[in-house]
């Protein structure tokens, strides 16, 4: 089995994540998968951490189209399944109705497993311009009655980037403090908001804070990846054709309509 896992980061700016992720994919895997992991184009920032950039509904639509466009690739070229390992889920629609292999999102797998358990859930992040757009799909999925909480973590963005050099210290003060607020707000489960916390913590051993477990979004994505699959091959659960979002025309006419759109610039001839 063959997953393709979308960063929303660019390979090589922060080593120690790089290897943080290696590590954590390789140690849940099971035998015979493989994970195959795929970042954005060189040059696509300025900065190795450019977390005010994910801010903007605008750069987000972007970010949504080549995602979408990375599962069809992924499709294409033999994977079993596709996940986009953002918070926000950028491009899971479009993933979903590009690609007919099984497309899974970091925050909507940890909150739907959430919401199977009956489970309230509390969320952890560092980013405060994610928060919209993270609650907004929680509401959509009708989940909003089992978030009991979204905490931004005092000084989380410095205490990320201190992280990302080998320094712990701020970042599990302050994600401990947020936590504690989550908890006393009623939370049963803890989910990272953002992938960068979710690998500090797997890399610390943290699965438990004030005695709450704390999800792992990435792993669980990767493990129900492999379950999709493996219900797709013995036909117990599969993606539907019907409707709208997910009948798809002949081969020949969506290769004819990339071909036209590609490389075409608006207002050119």
């Amino acid at each position: 089995m063959r997953l393709w896992f979308q960063k929303h980061t660019v390979a090589g700016r922060l080593p120690l994540l790089d290897k943080w992720y290696d590590d954590h994919l390789a140690a849940l895997v099971s035998p015979g998968t493989t994970v195959d992991i795929h970042t954005l184009p060189e040059g696509t920032y300025g900065d190795d951490t450019p977390f005010d950039l994910v801010g903007f509904g605008n750069l987000a639509l972007r970010f949504n189209g080549y995602f979408g466009e990375t599962a069809l690739t992924a499709e294409r070229e033999g994977y079993d399944a596709w996940i986009i390992a953002a918070g926000q889920d950028p491009g899971l629609r479009e993933a979903r109705t590009l690609a007919a292999i099984p497309a899974l999102g970091y925050t909507e797998t940890a909150t739907f497993l959430a919401a199977m358990q009956n489970h309230r859930f509390g969320v952890l992040g560092f980013m405060p311009k994610l928060r919209e757009p993270i609650t907004d799909n929680i509401v959509r999925q009708g989940l909003r009655h089992l978030l009991a909480d979204y905490q931004i973590a005092d000084d989380g963005a410095e205490a990320v980037r201190r992280a990302l050099d080998g320094d712990f210290t701020l970042f599990l003060d302050s994600f401990t403090r947020a936590a504690q607020k989550a908890v006393d707000a009623g939370a049963q489960l803890l989910i990272p908001a953002e992938g960068i916390p979710n690998e500090i913590f797997w890399h610390l051993g943290i699965h438990e804070l004030h005695g709450v477990p704390v999800v792992d979004p990435a792993g669980l994505a990767v493990k129900t990846a492999e379950l999709l699959v493996q219900l797709r091959d013995l036909r117990i659960f599969t993606r539907t054709g019907a409707g709208y979002w997910f009948r798809r025309p002949e081969p020949h006419i969506s290769e004819h309509v990339e071909r036209v759109f590609q490389g075409h610039l608006i207002g050119r001839a």
